[in-house]
């Protein structure tokens, strides 16, 4: 009988305590009736829930480190708790002493065990992973991500040709196939020549809408808008779509065993992206409308998503030869990736850069600006101080991509002993702003590329038109000049901002008072404002002097100076140059050689151009550098290099006319706030004033390293 109770007991010992299996100590633990704070309960591989005693700690850069306390021992015994230190970028830094928990017996000990002494115990403290549970995305939501991962064919950006589109019908010329591109504009009439879409000339469920893709193409899914109209609303609320190779045979697209029906548009400009069941590939796709908006017609503007297949024996190679040799970081950067690419920048060329900021948008981002000079953070008497400024709107993203990818061309180029690079640094200082309205590309981002619609994200939080936002200093300058009052009663240049303007109150988002301290700030003597939406270079003046007139020819007293600047970038942008190119909307730009007197093109009244041009020396353009005002990803080094030497050469302006230093003639001392006159141009300019220039230079200010 006794044999018998050791045996029962020594297998007990051995159920309670068991050697490791896995990696995993094996116990049996008792239940608690509570359960502790920190404490997790998981199942043990013998299915019985066993206790855990873990603590967590949040530090200033790392997340929540769970450490979980396992006793390891040969024989049954005692555990005890551990409280886990907090855990620095290099691991588990010096853990606190442990503290001993209550004693709680694993097992019945067996009668030759009382006098046994007792052993140390060692405590192996594991550090666990903090798993985030992933959301489950809708079934909608997983195919529209999956639709995403192929770009446009490029409708909107006119990489899809007008001969490459077809129709069953169609209303009139204006309201074509061609026609029939995502985003696309028409002009103010209702009968224009280039209108704002493709309108079938039937209303029955027999039309269609067909893109020719050229060779065999993925499809992923297809954007669907209304058409663009100020006078009648029309939009297809269903469709299906058909796949051919050939024009002859057409397949439905599929959802299962019934053919698909689409959900369409509810309005005619918010863009909706349905993406197919399963990828379709072929070379041909037809939009069939089913229903239509009941008080309109079958009109659409589209653009299919779609990757090209492999195929060795197809004529159009050349789309897969890469478009530039320059590495560069080709992708869309929001508020965090851009600040980390500047900071990137500024590591790499500390002796030529320096980051600083010039105020904040009204949600509280940071306006950065990259400068780049062979003396950052100091004006040199005689070198010319020099701007780009982008993304005044939001939705209008390449100019800040291509600024983006100036920093770090010019940082590039500089290490590499690029010569024009280095005479262009040397003698010249260069301030680049990536981003005037970050809150407003924010919102914009966040929808894509394609999804962010004409206008999305083109305000600022508040809803501010930043270029309608400046003051208006031409009425003023107009109606001193009718009463004969300039320049000796009222000056023709420096005018000075209205006091309402300047009041707490006034209309004026922070965006544009941050801009207008920036300009007083620095002597610029030249600058571009970077915009999209268009292929045309605008300059000033912007506002009409008949102020009722909504288009009307207004030449500055430098007209032949601002056409000069305009010509220079047009020249030099390879797209705008490109002889066979289509209008990106209703206005042909390339007659004029694709510049414009601002106002000559529509009425703007507070444009920053303006402002600049009469409230300090500074010469300034509008550059509008695509139809596409949001690039897929994919176009953007195609756009670089549509614009990388029109963007140096732009620069380059900056050695020409009369430079020099107006001197005392007894004392040889420079003057400050001289004014310089030219017969003939009722505008002049004033020399700086160096002691307020260095007086009044931000600080640097480096963008924040990012938390871990």
């Amino acid at each position: 009988m006794q044999a018998l109770w050791v045996a029962v007991v020594a297998l007990l010992c051995q159920a309670a305590w068991s050697p490791l299996v896995g990696g995993d100590p094996q116990t049996a633990s008792p239940k608690t009736r509570h359960k502790k704070p920190g404490s997790t309960l998981a199942p043990s591989s013998q299915g019985t829930a066993q206790p855990k005693v873990a603590s967590t700690i949040t530090t200033s850069r790392t997340k929540q480190v769970k450490g979980t306390a396992s006793p390891r021992t040969s024989s049954p015994g005692n555990f005890r708790t551990t409280t886990v230190a907090s855990y620095g970028r290099k691991g588990l830094e010096q853990p606190p002493t442990t503290t001993s928990a209550k004693k709680m017996p694993l097992s019945t000990p067996r009668p030759t065990d009382n006098k046994a002494p007792k052993k140390s115990v060692r405590v192996k403290v594991i550090k666990k992973k903090v798993v985030k549970k992933k959301t489950k995305l809708s079934l909608q939501e997983r195919m529209a991500k999956e639709a995403s991962k192929c770009p446009p064919l490029g409708l909107e950006s006119l990489r899809v040709r007008d001969s490459q589109l077809r129709s069953s019908s169609f209303k009139r010329e204006g309201l074509g196939p061609h026609r029939g591109r995502l985003n696309i504009q028409s002009g103010i009439h209702d009968d224009d020549l280039y209108d704002g879409g493709w309108c079938a000339g039937h209303k029955d469920k027999k039309q269609w809408l067909e893109i020719d893709a050229r060779r065999l193409t993925r499809f992923t899914g297809i954007i669907t808008q209304g058409l663009n109209s100020i006078w009648t609303y029309s939009w297809v609320t269903s469709y299906k779509v058909q796949f051919s190779n050939d024009t002859h045979r057409w397949l439905p697209c599929k959802n299962g065993s019934e053919e698909a029906v689409f959900p369409g548009n509810k309005d005619p400009e918010t863009p909706v992206l349905n993406p197919f069941p399963v990828p379709v590939v072929a070379r041909y796709l037809r939009i069939n409308p089913q229903t239509w908006f009941e008080n309109g017609t079958i009109c659409l503007r589209m653009e299919v998503l779609g990757c090209t297949v492999p195929d060795p024996n197809n004529i159009y190679l050349w789309d897969d030869l890469p478009v530039t040799n320059d590495k560069l970081d080709f992708r869309h950067h929001n508020y965090k990736d851009m600040r980390k690419l500047m900071k990137k920048v500024n590591d790499a060329c500390p002796n030529i850069t320096r980051v600083y900021s010039i105020g904040k948008s009204y949600q509280g981002l940071k306006m950065y600006v990259m400068e780049i000079s062979d003396n950052p953070g100091h004006h040199e008497v005689g070198e010319p101080e020099f701007r780009y400024v982008a993304g005044m709107h939001g939705n209008e993203v390449l100019g800040r991509e291509l600024v983006l990818n100036l920093m770090e061309y010019l940082c590039h180029e500089y290490k590499k002993g690029n010569p024009r690079i280095r005479r262009l640094v040397t003698e010249t200082r260069i301030h680049l702003l990536p981003s005037m309205n970050p809150d407003g590309y924010e919102t914009a981002y966040k929808l894509g590329s394609e999804l962010s619609g004409w206008a999305m994200g083109r305000w600022t939080y508040e809803g501010f038109d930043l270029n309608h936002n400046f003051a208006d200093l031409n009425t003023a300058l107009w109606d001193a000049e009718d009463n004969d009052m300039v320049p000796h009663e009222f000056p023709n240049h420096y005018i000075p901002i209205p006091e309402s303007y300047t009041f707490p109150n006034a209309t004026v988002a922070p965006e544009t008072r941050a801009v207008i301290s920036w300009m007083q700030r620095y002597p610029f003597m030249l600058s571009a404002n970077l915009h999209g939406g268009e292929l045309v270079v605008t300059y000033p003046f912007d506002m009409t002097r008949t102020y009722w007139k909504a288009q009307e020819l207004t030449p500055t007293a430098d007209d032949a100076v601002f056409r000069w600047l305009a010509t220079v970038y047009a020249t030099s942008n390879l797209a705008m140059v490109e002889d066979d190119r289509r209008l990106c909307h209703y206005e042909d730009f390339m007659r004029e050689g694709n510049i414009i007197n601002g106002a000559n093109w529509h009425t703007v009244p507070g444009s920053m151009n303006d402002f600049s041009y009469l409230h300090t020396n500074c010469f300034e353009i509008t550059i509008e550098l695509s139809c596409d005002k949001f690039p897929h990803e994919s176009e953007l080094p195609q756009e670089w290099e549509n614009n990388k030497e029109s963007l140096l050469l732009y620069m380059e302006q900056t050695r020409r006319g009369i430079k020099g230093i107006v001197r005392d003639k007894d004392t040889e001392e420079g003057i400050a706030d001289a004014i310089i006159s030219v017969d003939g141009i009722n505008h002049d300019i004033r020399t700086g004033n160096i002691y307020k220039i260095q007086t009044s230079l931000l600080s640097p200010i480096k963008p924040r390293q990012e938390k871990k």
